[in-house]
């Protein structure tokens, strides 16, 4: 993969990959279908009442109370720049550990549905598309060919820390 100015030999972006390896639970956002390691993932709830908090950033969507914790709540559909969709009864949030500015935190990400939990293989990676320094996601740490079909893993601490919004409203991991 190339980034700006730089260029990374072919072990070290093989390696890279191989470092992805391992249980990603998978869910879909718009056409797209995402996984986050399990390992981060804490619990899936259904979509609560969300209290909207003034001046953060519009994929912002709020907070909600999770058994005493206030949980910042990301909608990915705003983050990404998707169209916006009503929720459905299968609509949930997901809540992920993940790290802000060094701290271990809870965020909720809003999905579409969950689709399943899949073990993916080194075999199966690829490197996230360079569509320029511009362009380049850092919201995507690369690609699994599963089944026919493709999956985004997402590097889920650059997706939740974007202007330290999520960070401000969260509550660090006891």
């Amino acid at each position: 993969m190339n980034t700006a100015g730089s260029e990374r030999r072919p072990s070290e972006s093989a390696s890279a990959l191989e470092a992805l390896a391992g249980k990603y639970l998978t869910f879909l956002l718009g056409e797209g279908e995402y996984g986050v390691p399990v390992r981060k993932v804490r619990e899936i709830v259904k979509l609560a009442p969300i209290t909207e908090v003034p001046n953060v950033a519009s994929w912002m969507k709020g907070v909600i109370n999770l058994r005493g914790k206030v949980i910042p709540i990301v909608d990915l559909r705003k983050k990404f720049g998707l169209t916006a969709k009503d929720y459905t009864e299968r609509t949930c949030i997901v809540v992920l550990e993940t790290a802000v500015r060094g701290n271990q935190v809870l965020i909720g990400v809003i999905v579409d549905t969950v689709s399943d939990v899949v073990n993916i293989t080194g075999d199966q990676l690829e490197e996230a598309p360079n569509f320029g320094a511009l362009h380049r996601s850092s919201y995507v740490d690369g690609l699994a060919k599963v089944k026919g079909t493709v999956k985004i893993l997402l590097n889920l601490d650059d997706v939740c820390s974007a202007e330290g919004e999520a960070e401000a409203l969260a509550s660090p991991v006891a």
